[in-house]
């Protein structure tokens, strides 16, 4: 694992002198609605109206295309703005649209409970499988829907493999890549024609801050900014993109802290007999490992485990948990833990819940500690 790319730390850390700010080291917060002109005859405002542009957004927005190779960015008002304003940036009525089955809860109520009532239809399949996404794209498709790591198994998708099939289809290709960050996987660079993000996770940081981005072309990203962009209004405020724009300013530093934690959380779960899986790309034995070290620079904390035990039991030690508080986002500097649901209901032919557990900035040996004496107090009693 050759870990991220040096130059990030000096991206997200380092602004030239800006004399228009008076050398402030912090982008300033542009808390306007509008912004005037000077004449009818004088040069144009790049910003006129802050639901189209703003300086301070304008400035994340920059920054994060950067990071993730990408020529422009959008930002919106929360990762489920984002990605709605990606997918209808691509689609119209009689579209047809493969996403992989694990996708976010949120984009799969968005792609089967709400495109169908305009005419957009969408085949879900097994991410993990060439063949399967190839065999259900149908003359009409438009659209690969892509999400490497998913969030509840963390499977993986060939995501070189998926941009080449998609290509050859004359397909978009969208992946969201809030689980790995661009400082672990940079999907872009390996063919894929938009990302995006929840900027709520990991870039934020610190849980205060909802956000989101598209990130890509010039091109993709201009169209979105004309249309969806700005109709739909999901729009970013000023302050939100300062709040983001202070978290990226730590993010490769934070995502190593995570790297090292989620590895020491996984390994010591791996050594519980009464544990029946752990999904975690970083690991070894999970299925995907070799495909995970070939297209990512390294792994964050959020994993899941599968534990064959009534519900109540689960949600007794989740319970019991002192440092892990129950919580069902991630990314920020807190551990949480989310008892899921059974396997049964998740699509799983085994028996058991799913948990997954986001190690936050504490120390390591504590969470462990926490975790065991939760385990202790829980099976001893059962």
């Amino acid at each position: 694992m050759s870990g991220m790319k040096p130059a990030i730390y000096t991206t997200v850390a380092h602004d030239e002198h800006d004399e228009r700010h008076h050398g402030a080291v912090t982008f300033p917060i542009y808390q306007n609605t509008l912004f005037s002109f000077a004449g009818y005859h004088q040069p144009a405002n790049p910003y006129t109206y802050s639901r189209g542009t703003n300086p301070t957004v304008r400035e994340l927005e920059r920054k994060l295309a950067e990071l993730e190779g990408g020529e422009d960015a959008r930002c919106c008002a929360s990762g489920m703005a984002a990605i709605s304003a990606a997918i209808l940036s691509r689609v119209q009525a009689g579209d047809h649209i493969v996403c992989v089955d694990q996708v976010y809860t949120g984009t799969r109520a968005f792609l089967e409970g709400w495109l169908p009532r305009f005419g957009v239809s969408t085949t879900f399949v097994n991410g993990a499988s060439l063949p399967d996404l190839e065999a259900a794209t149908l003359e009409h498709t438009v659209l690969l829907y892509l999400e490497s790591p998913t969030s509840f198994f963390f499977e993986l998708q060939d995501i070189a493999a998926c941009a080449a099939l998609a290509k050859r289809r004359g397909l978009t290709t969208i992946l969201d890549n809030s689980w790995a960050t661009p400082c672990f996987q940079r999907p872009l660079e390996l063919g894929v024609d938009l990302v995006v993000h929840s900027l709520t996770k990991y870039v934020g940081g610190h849980s205060d801050a909802l956000g989101g981005a598209v990130i890509g072309s010039r091109d993709n990203i201009r169209r979105i900014l004309e249309k969806e962009g700005v109709l739909l209004g999901g729009v970013m405020t000023a302050h939100t993109a300062s709040l983001m724009l202070r978290g990226l300013r730590t993010l490769p530093l934070r995502m190593e802290r995570y790297r090292q934690t989620g590895r020491i959380v996984a390994d010591y779960l791996s050594g519980l007999a009464f544990i029946n899986r752990i999904n975690y790309p970083g690991l070894p034995n999970h299925p995907q490992h070799k495909l995970a070290i070939q297209q990512m620079d390294g792994f964050g904390s959020l994993l899941s485990f599968e534990w064959d035990v009534p519900l109540e039991q689960a949600q007794a030690w989740a319970d019991a948990l002192r440092y892990y508080r129950n919580g069902c986002s991630w990314g920020g500097y807190e551990s949480l833990v989310l008892v899921i649901a059974p396997l049964s209901e998740l699509g799983r032919s085994e028996p058991g819940i799913l948990v997954r557990l986001y190690s936050g900035l504490e120390e390591p040996q504590a969470l462990i500690d926490d975790m065991a004496n939760a385990f202790a107090a829980i099976l001893a009693g059962a």
